[in-house]
């Protein structure tokens, strides 16, 4: 259990993929550039490469992030976020909301 202090520190924002492609040597890791609305794209890497073979697809979608989280590389690309996802049947399934937002709306 965590408090709901500790739940506010969780910067959550919509975001919309505008750049999406595979990282090469791995099957699951997927590198998405996200307008968070602050006029410079964010990289995000995710592990989502199994349940979209063809990342480019997403170009366009909007999504839910963890805009705070630290920096972490994989495979030496930089990830500046978390895309959240709910669990089926092992595959990711994004988070998106049931109407366009204005990238950089706060999920609350």
């Amino acid at each position: 259990m965590i408090s709901f202090d500790e739940f506010k520190k969780l910067d959550i924002r919509i975001g919309k993929i505008v750049a999406a492609e595979k990282i090469p040597g791995s099957e699951k890791l997927v590198k998405l550039l996200i307008d968070l609305g602050d006029g410079d794209p964010r990289q995000i890497v995710a592990g989502i490469g199994i349940a979209y073979p063809d990342p480019t697809v997403l170009i366009g979608k909007e999504i839910s992030v963890i805009a705070n989280l630290e920096p972490k590389t994989f495979l030496g690309h930089t990830s500046f976020g978390m895309l959240l996802a709910a669990d089926k049947e092992g595959k990711p399934v994004l988070l998106h909301p049931a109407e366009e937002v204005p990238p950089g709306s706060i999920v609350k």
